[in-house]
């Protein structure tokens, strides 16, 4: 069985995608899958300190070409979201050349384009969200995500701005926020839009009480990450977006 290299660009204060994407990859039935990190200085969830990590960006690249990984992910999604609309794709493009440059030809993902292509393949267009943020980042998520032409009908932003104390969010916390939220017509629910608000035991459990596919950052990632190696994108009791028999959202 072949081991696939993942190699991950984190947040130094992350520690919730280290553990949840392993986990989930481990379910997959046909891979092995060992993970590679290179971490970015950031405390602060704020506008200056994710600008100042998001500069550490080739440092880390020139690390996890060292280690030859298969596949990448960029794996913060506010800090591409929060410089625009359309940061992934400059991001993931100027990723690759980097890699390019030294020979080598990983897949190049990122959290937040991982997200737009998870809601994709769902066929959402019609959104609801939890994210951990302050106010203000919040809403630039809901816009960028507006600007890949989802259409958020409702939202909930947690106001912790401590990135250590986004991964220590209790599940029940972030439930009760979904449970909010206006969901009526909504295509999807992306239970957290954040790799560092823990997710995965949230994202069955909020399908069965919401009638809905339930996504996060992290199984998004893990499904890009899988459909990008050209592997089976299906991993038990990870929600509709990564079941063998995905349900799609008629066009609205």
């Amino acid at each position: 069985m072949t081991t696939h290299r993942i190699g991950l660009v984190v947040p130094s204060s992350n520690v919730t995608v280290e553990t949840e994407i392993p986990a989930l990859l481990s379910r997959h039935a046909d891979a092995r899958f060992s993970f590679h990190s290179s971490r970015m200085r950031m405390h602060k969830v704020s506008p200056e300190e994710l600008r100042a990590m998001n500069a550490q960006r080739e440092r880390c690249i020139d690390e996890l070409a060292d280690a030859d990984v298969d596949a990448v992910l960029y794996a913060c999604l506010v800090a591409l979201m929060a410089q625009g609309p359309g940061e992934h794709q400059r991001t993931e493009a100027a990723v690759t050349e980097q890699f390019a440059k030294t020979g080598r030809r990983p897949a190049v993902l990122s959290s937040a384009g991982a997200l737009v292509e998870g809601l994709a393949a769902l066929g959402a267009r019609r959104i609801a969200l939890v994210t951990p943020y302050l106010r203000p980042l919040a809403e630039q998520v809901v816009g960028y995500l507006e600007s890949e032409g989802f259409e958020v009908l409702d939202w909930a932003a947690l106001e912790v701005g401590d990135n250590a104390e986004v991964g220590c969010i209790p599940g029940d916390r972030v439930m009760t926020a979904a449970r909010g939220l206006d969901l009526a017509g909504a295509d999807a629910l992306v239970i957290s839009a954040c790799v560092q608000m823990p997710s995965l035991d949230l994202v069955a459990p909020a399908e069965a009480e919401f009638g809905l596919p339930v996504l996060s950052a992290a199984t998004a990632g893990a499904f890009a990450l899988l459909r990008h190696l050209g592997l089976p994108t299906v991993l038990p009791g990870a929600g509709n977006l990564l079941a063998a028999d995905r349900t799609v959202s008629a066009a609205r």
